[in-house]
């Protein structure tokens, strides 16, 4: 037994977890560079984190880094399905880092677990969808005053951290890691891409090939979706609101219709937007039988489920696991996968560790750079700072062995001046 405080599934499952957690380690270069100067440097000493990540590997290994650095971290989910059990176990048991986390937790739970985390008195609060941040400033006013700043990891965390700063509510400085190029050019479209099809198969076992997949929005996330299912054989069809980026999917090559023009098409729907109901009533009136409907946006919010559920005339049946079938007034079966939750961390395992590298390197970096710079930080959102997400880079390939060209002193006077033209 442990006399670290959590609440995890068992610690019976902490042997496989820490197996999982090295073998994740060993494609994270760039953090375990970060943590071998932040274990000489101790840029973090003394400082309280309290975390709100999907509880995987390879935030296992970002939860080691910082503890590396000298931060007392505590852990809960950001995702009711996402957690890992025998990692949380692990690192309950062999780092000795108090998680608050089981995989299929209630809401209830989920937020008990929140609370958990915020009586950790955190000086940096470090989010995946601003939960934390949100139930930190609804209602824990008295801890605010002992917070430097915050991070926060994803696109639906940062919308509704704007929202809050706009609003005149957000009471600290949050870094948008999220927004970093390192991030989301590469974690969101490579890692999502490959991660969203990887859940999707695991719970079906259906063959993309000559399907028609439909995807729902065409930010990052989208294009490595879409991107990976036209390579397995699909036929993508992009849904968007953004003429740009509308676009944008048309070019790459993509039919881009209304939702409601794709919906009797489709075989195979998943949403990543980050906005509510992209795939409505109206829509599942004319799905085919047998669709399949998944997301891989932060919220469960994206597929109307409880309209679903008020059209379904039975019960809703798992057929498999993370497969819930619905059954239509004129018999057609709808599938929906992992309860509308996030798909490639409900029903597989997440990003592979090597994009998640770059990803956590930015939160570490952030995490240090808030305790440096949160004095002269004004109240709002900010981007990663630029010679970060470039240091990242630089360590990145370093480490895939690629090297890259530098500018003559010549060059640099070049674009550094005017004068010359044509």
């Amino acid at each position: 037994m442990t006399s670290i405080d959590h609440d995890v599934r068992s610690l019976d499952l902490a042997p496989g977890g820490r197996y999982r957690i090295e073998w994740a380690e060993q494609d994270m270069p760039v953090l375990r560079q970060i943590r071998e100067r932040f274990a000489k440097e101790k840029p973090l000493q003394g400082i309280r984190i309290a975390a709100c990540l999907h509880v995987t590997t390879e935030t296992a290994n970002l939860m080691h880094t910082l503890q590396v650095g000298g931060a007392d971290v505590v852990l809960t989910a950001s995702n009711p399905l996402s957690t890992q059990d025998d990692v949380a176990a692990s690192l309950v048991t062999h780092y000795e880092i108090p998680v608050f986390a089981i995989k299929g937790e209630d809401d209830k739970t989920y937020y008990e677990h929140l609370e958990r985390a915020l009586d950790h008195k955190p000086h940096i609060t470090m989010d995946d969808g601003a939960d934390l941040v949100s139930e930190l400033h609804k209602g824990h006013q008295e801890l605010i005053e002992n917070v430097m700043g915050g991070t926060e990891e994803t696109t639906t965390g940062v919308i509704r951290l704007r929202a809050m700063a706009a609003d005149g509510a957000l009471r600290f400085p949050v870094i948008a890691v999220n927004d970093s190029m390192t991030k989301h050019m590469f974690d969101n479209r490579y890692g999502t891409g490959q991660s969203t099809l990887d859940g999707i198969i695991r719970a079906t076992n259906l063959l993309l090939a000559g399907r028609t997949v439909v995807v729902g929005g065409y930010g990052w996330c989208s294009r490595g979706i879409a991107m990976r299912a036209q390579g397995m054989g699909a036929n993508v069809i992009v849904t968007e609101v953004d003429p740009l980026k509308a676009l944008e999917a048309v070019m790459d090559g993509y039919r881009v219709m209304p939702m409601i023009e794709a919906a009797p098409i489709g075989d195979i729907f998943v949403t990543s937007t980050g906005d509510i109901n992209v795939i409505d009533r109206h829509h599942f009136e004319v799905m085919k039988d047998g669709a399949v409907v998944a997301n891989s946006g932060h919220f469960n919010v994206e597929i109307n489920i409880p309209a679903l559920k008020e059209m379904s005339v039975e019960e809703p049946r798992q057929v498999r696991p993370f497969v819930t079938r619905y059954v239509m007034p004129d018999g057609r079966k709808l599938h929906v996968l992992a309860d509308g939750r996030l798909v490639n961390l409900s029903a597989a395992e997440g990003h592979p560790a090597s994009v998640m590298d770059m990803s956590f390197a930015n939160q570490a970096l952030a995490a240090e750079y808030m305790v440096k710079h949160h004095k002269e930080m004004d109240k709002k959102v900010y981007t990663v700072p630029e010679d970060l997400d470039m240091e990242i880079a630089r360590l990145k390939l370093e480490a895939m062995g690629i090297q890259i060209d530098t500018l003559t002193d010549e060059q640099i006077h070049y674009l550094n001046q005017w004068q010359e033209g044509t």
